[in-house]
């Protein structure tokens, strides 16, 4: 596939796109409204936004090895391909109407020469010769646009010529002036800016040649000097030919004659020529940009049938989104009038300088060593980009622009829910990075703890991977949906590797019920020694687990070292659960929950919080949430005549707690007798005794004949908070 140069593929078709129909047939009348002053304002208003959005662009292309489709490879390589999907689809809809409008303003100058010929036909051949062009090669539309340039050259020098030979006949004291805006019908105040809305479209194109990047020998040197070059050059002709406008027509002859620029040139039909090669050229550099946007959506599969799509042929020009391109500016055409859409276009064009802008300061604030591009552009300059374009954006039309905000979100939603697989790692991870970073520095800051923040990160001691797999529901449903989960493999026996391996899989599950997960891995040759160490390094951490779970079915050689644990969790402040399910019962319909209370007479005083089962009712909580089951609070009380105190105990427990819990079993007796005659549940929940052996947990679930979870407070949570 050829490659080209930073003249042919990028300064030319963005000087061309540039230098189009807006210079030709609504500059005189906007200097005709808003006098040489105002129309210069506007025209520095303007490329002050393209200007800075090229060098924003400017400075990402030299950080990126940029692939095929322009700014949407320039977006989806900063913000990731639901981003740049969500403006590169509406952005290859608006460049192919974008084509239609160009094909329209070629009309209009054609019939000046040929007045009797039917509109209609004419739309149709120039669009059979543009798309001819395309599909043969975007070589042959190169070659094309280095002749229209010399005829918009042509055209221009007609303008000069005309200055010399005496043209510019009016007073400078009247060519120098602010408007009037005689020829706009509007609020006070607001005149300005309904012209500066017909004008600025011109400004718009300066992607033209970036569409091109997947075909340039050296995008990272080419979009930046051809864009560059080719705003500054159009900068100066629209400065020079506004003067030129000011001085050689009175002010109502721009405001009533759209065709002033003709009339007055030296030589008329040579000036309709360029209008007729720069509305060409614009209409030519669109559809291949805009097939080039099509292509390279479809290889990143962010449309449907992205590997037809991507079909190239033996020369690498994309014929099949080429040929999507022409049916869709073919239907485009059938409109007949896109005054409705040509504000949405426009819109587009600003969303996508406003990403590119938005791209550049994020990368800025993030400050990543990654992020070091060959050209530097001051802080100020995205920040002026992303707030004219939007600012410009609501000045045109709010209404088209909250309708084109709107679609672009749609499409992000869209595109969000079919998980996308990145080929390229873009900032994402380094805006998370940066924000996990802010909050762990303001939130270590804190004098107090954070009770309120509280929720469950577990740490998941693992020898056997397959065990792990029964105790998966248990450990969703302790989490869910905002704890995280570290399955921690000890890896004895030197199988740390092998067990590694099975236990991402199983993170990945995790991850898949949108849990946070990750693997780690210790080896030893001893477990209790392999679990403490761990929990001693993940202590450190500031986002540590505060809990550990330890499943009762591990082998006997790694539940022989539970006491152990249990004894060092207890010196870390780490909160324990042991978890042991019934062979059979399992963990039943997921209905009930009882929550045992140790005996807290004879005061019963439930204001008490260190002495409440915190981390018990949290965890009963979150399966309540999560099974959509009922708690219940049970306590055994010593003496006759204290039932009536220990059921307010736990009714009160309840409410300062803000617990749902209807159903309160206060009973007198022995707890190991009174356990095996309790209501029936899917699961009761106890406290840890860290004197007991693993048999006596066991055998404590066996009696009472359902699944048992075990658990033991940190000290740092509150169930009133």
């Amino acid at each position: 596939m050829k490659k080209f140069g930073t003249f042919g593929g990028v300064f030319t078709p963005t000087l061309l796109t540039i230098l189009g129909v807006i210079m030709f047939l609504r500059l005189g009348w906007v200097v005709g409204n808003a006098g040489l002053l105002g129309s210069w304002l506007m025209i520095l208003l303007s490329f002050a936004i393209t200007i800075t959005t090229a060098l924003s662009m400017s400075s990402i292309v030299t950080n990126i090895r940029i692939g095929a489709g322009g700014a949407y490879a320039i977006i989806s390589q900063a913000l990731g391909l639901e981003v740049g999907g969500s403006l590169g689809i509406p952005r290859f809809l608006s460049q192919g109407l974008a084509v239609t409008m160009y094909i329209f303003g070629f009309r209009e100058g054609w019939l000046m020469i040929f007045p009797d010929h039917p509109a209609i036909l004419v739309d149709f051949t120039v669009f059979l010769v543009l798309f001819l062009i395309a599909w043969i090669s975007a070589d042959l539309a190169i070659k094309a646009q280095f002749v229209i340039l010399a005829v918009v050259i042509a055209a221009l020098s007609m303008i000069v010529m005309a200055a010399y030979t005496g043209s510019m006949q009016v007073p400078i004291e009247e060519a120098i002036r602010w408007g009037s805006f005689k020829g706009v019908t509007g609020n006070k105040g607001t005149e300005f800016w309904v012209v500066f809305a017909v004008f600025f479209p011109a400004a718009t194109g300066i992607l033209a040649g970036a569409n091109m990047s997947g075909e340039l020998k050296d995008p990272r040197k080419s979009i930046p000097v051809g864009t560059l070059w080719a705003i500054g050059v159009s900068l100066v002709v629209y400065l020079l030919l506004a003067y030129w406008f000011a001085k050689t027509a009175t002010r109502e002859e721009l405001v009533r004659n759209y065709y002033v620029i003709f009339e007055k040139s030296f030589f008329p039909p040579l000036v309709i020529a360029g209008l007729l090669g720069a509305t060409f050229s614009s209409a030519l550099a669109s559809i291949v940009g805009s097939s080039r946007i099509l292509f390279a959506m479809g290889q990143h599969r962010v449309i449907p049938k992205g590997e037809w799509i991507e079909v190239t042929n033996k020369r690498g020009q994309p014929r099949n989104a080429m040929l999507v391109t022409g049916v869709m500016v073919f239907f485009s055409m059938l409109l007949r009038d896109l005054n409705a859409v040509a504000p949405l276009v426009t819109m587009f064009f600003l969303i996508t300088y406003a990403m590119i802008n938005v791209v550049v300061i994020i990368e800025q604030q993030l400050g990543l060593i990654s992020f070091r591009p060959l050209f530097s552009v001051p802080r100020l300059v995205p920040w002026i980009g992303v707030i004219g374009s939007v600012f410009v954006m609501f000045i045109i039309n709010s209404t088209v622009s909250l309708l084109a905000w709107a679609s672009v979100l749609v499409v992000y939603n869209i595109l969000s829910r079919r998980k996308l697989e990145t080929k390229f790692e873009d900032v994402r991870s380094g805006i998370f990075t940066a924000f996990s970073e802010w909050a762990a520095r303001h939130t270590a800051s804190l004098a107090y703890r954070q009770e309120r923040a509280w929720k469950p990160n577990l740490i998941v001691p693992v020898t056997d991977a397959p065990i792990l797999l029964g105790a998966f529901s248990m450990i969703r449903d302790i989490t869910f949906p905002k704890g995280s989960v570290v399955l921690m493999g000890i890896g004895v026996n030197g199988n740390a590797a092998e067990l590694k391996k099975k236990l991402l899989p199983i993170s990945e599950s995790f991850q898949k019920e949108k849990l946070f997960s990750s693997v780690g891995i210790m080896k030893t040759e001893k477990f209790a020694e392999g679990v403490n160490f761990a929990n001693q390094a993940q202590s450190s951490a500031f986002f540590n687990p505060n809990i550990i779970f330890l499943n009762l079915l591990e082998p006997a050689s790694s539940v022989q070292d539970y006491p152990m644990i249990i004894r060092e969790a207890i010196d870390l402040e780490l909160g324990v659960i042991l978890y042991m399910p019934h062979p059979q019962a399992m963990l039943g319909q997921q209905q009930f929950i009882n929550v045992w209370i140790r005996n807290r007479g004879p005061e019963w005083d439930v204001q008490d919080g260190e002495r409440n089962p915190n981390l018990a009712i949290l965890i009963a909580y979150k399966l309540h949430l999560n099974w959509n089951a009922a708690i219940r609070l049970i306590t055994i009380f010593d003496n006759p005549g204290e039932e009536v105190k220990a059921e307010e105990f736990l009714r009160g427990l309840a409410s300062l707690a803000r617990l749902p819990i209807r159903d309160f079993v206060a009973r007198q007796g022995n707890f190991e007798e009174e356990y095996m005659k309790a209501p029936p549940a899917d699961i009761n929940i106890f406290g840890v005794s860290p004197e007991a052996d693993m048999d006596y947990y066991r055998a404590h679930t066996l009696k009472i004949e359902t699944s048992c979870l075990f658990i033991m407070d940190s000290g740092h949570e509150n169930v009133f908070a």
